[in-house]
């Protein structure tokens, strides 16, 4: 079955799998990084799309809608060459197995190109012609998020077709991809604290919950933190709609299709099968929680055998406060609720359940995501260093309470 809500005009309605070159883009400053393994059939780039974001209030509720037409802007080759100073290098933001992702420069109110530093900044995905699997992804966006509007979801604002250019203009994200932020030892680059973990957290469940609730059910199948992208104030957003696929239809509990994702997030059931859940998605949640939770990636080949898969190497840790200590990011110094902690960590289970009906659904997640941030505002009056002696034998420095900075 196809995932479109309605095809481009003379585009092949009916893409029967969703395929994948990475359609994710590199944060501003920082190179391209292929990491996680790459993708299960394919290459697995990461990074941060990106522009001005109308900053979503922090109480949004998981609303949003799907419109009835594509609202994108079309645009010219000869408008994108303008935007970006004929895409020239030093407005290059990153790029991997699909392409290059400049900054440009649109209009606010036309969208049109404007003057380099005038208007609003965007970022404009130029697609490689050479990738194969490019225009299946290009049109999986154009049409997913063509039609999809919510606060956690990236907003596309428009594209560009014409001849072999494929191109495509997002909304840019200052803070570029919670992987960068998460992972890369940048002097310049604060640890994200607890507070902002959370609040990351609760925006992308969200995003997933109103995907999974939509009347056309969407399955993500590519979450992943490469994928999540942040605002100035840190509110999440989706992004890469490449290989989204709709829902099973009524009466069935999956959708069969080619495997494809990336090693260390997708779901048991899928990699063996090719069966597709909703629950596929919350697994792939689940993998990202872990990730923020312990600052590891989901897989690394340069730790220690035994510890490469983080899901294999940190379940056992996840049960008890005192083991969940032991393998929590240290870049928190502790600054966090050791009980809100162990909330998230049993969470984190049953995400990661092996069979995806004991998985809860994403409305769930939100909801207990948020119950947990208030175990942390009701403890805040509290001293910032309850029974901080209790914990001295770890490499952290206590169970104190709060938001780190």
């Amino acid at each position: 079955m196809g995932n479109c809500f309605g095809s481009l005009p003379g585009t092949d309605p009916n893409p029967s799998s969703s395929t994948r070159a990475s359609t994710s883009t590199s944060t501003p400053g920082a190179s391209k990084n292929n990491s996680n393994g790459g993708g299960l059939s394919a290459t697995s780039s990461s990074a941060g799309l990106s522009r001005f974001s109308a900053a979503a209030s922090d109480d949004t509720c998981v609303s949003g809608e799907i419109l009835p037409t594509s609202n994108l802007k079309v645009y010219t080759f000869s408008d994108l060459r303008n935007a970006t100073k004929n895409f020239k290098s030093d407005m290059i933001l990153g790029g991997g197995g699909f392409g290059t992702v400049f900054k440009g420069w649109v209009d606010s109110k036309t969208l049109l190109p404007s003057k380099v530093g005038t208007g609003i900044m965007v970022a404009i995905k130029k697609l490689n012609p050479e990738s194969t699997q490019g225009f299946e992804e290009w049109q999986s966006e154009v049409n997913f998020l063509g039609r999809l509007s919510h606060p956690n979801l990236v907003k596309l604002l428009g594209y560009c077709w014409e001849d072999k250019e494929l191109l495509l203009v997002y909304e840019f994200m200052q803070r570029g991809s919670l992987e960068n932020r998460l992972f890369r030892r940048i002097v310049a680059v604060e640890p994200l604290s607890w507070d902002i973990r959370l609040k990351i957290a609760i925006g992308a469940a969200r995003g997933l919950a109103f995907l999974h609730t939509s009347d056309k059910q969407v399955i993500y199948r590519d979450f992943k933190a490469s994928n999540i992208l942040l605002d100035r104030n840190y509110n999440a957003k989706i992004s890469d709609f490449g290989l989204a696929k709709l829902g099973p239809a009524e009466g069935n509990s999956h959708v069969t299709t080619r495997i494809m994702g990336t090693h260390g997030y997708a779901a048991p059931e899928y990699v063996a099968t090719g069966h597709l859940y909703v629950k596929s998605d919350v697994y792939g949640f689940g993998v990202v929680l872990l990730e923020m939770l312990t600052g590891l990636r989901a897989l690394d080949t340069k730790r220690p055998s035994g510890r490469q898969n983080l899901v294999d190497y940190a379940k056992p840790f996840l049960c008890q406060k005192r083991k969940l200590i032991s393998i929590m990011d240290v870049r928190m110094e502790g600054k966090y609720s050791s009980k809100a902690a162990l909330h998230a960590a049993q969470l984190t289970l049953r995400c990661l359940e092996s069979e995806p009906k004991k998985r809860p659904s994403m409305k769930e997640v939100v909801e207990t995501l948020e119950q947990i941030a208030t175990i942390r505002k009701s403890k805040e009056s509290k001293s910032k260093s309850v029974h901080s002696s209790s914990h001295h034998h770890h490499h952290h420095h206590g169970d104190r309470v709060g938001s780190g900075r």
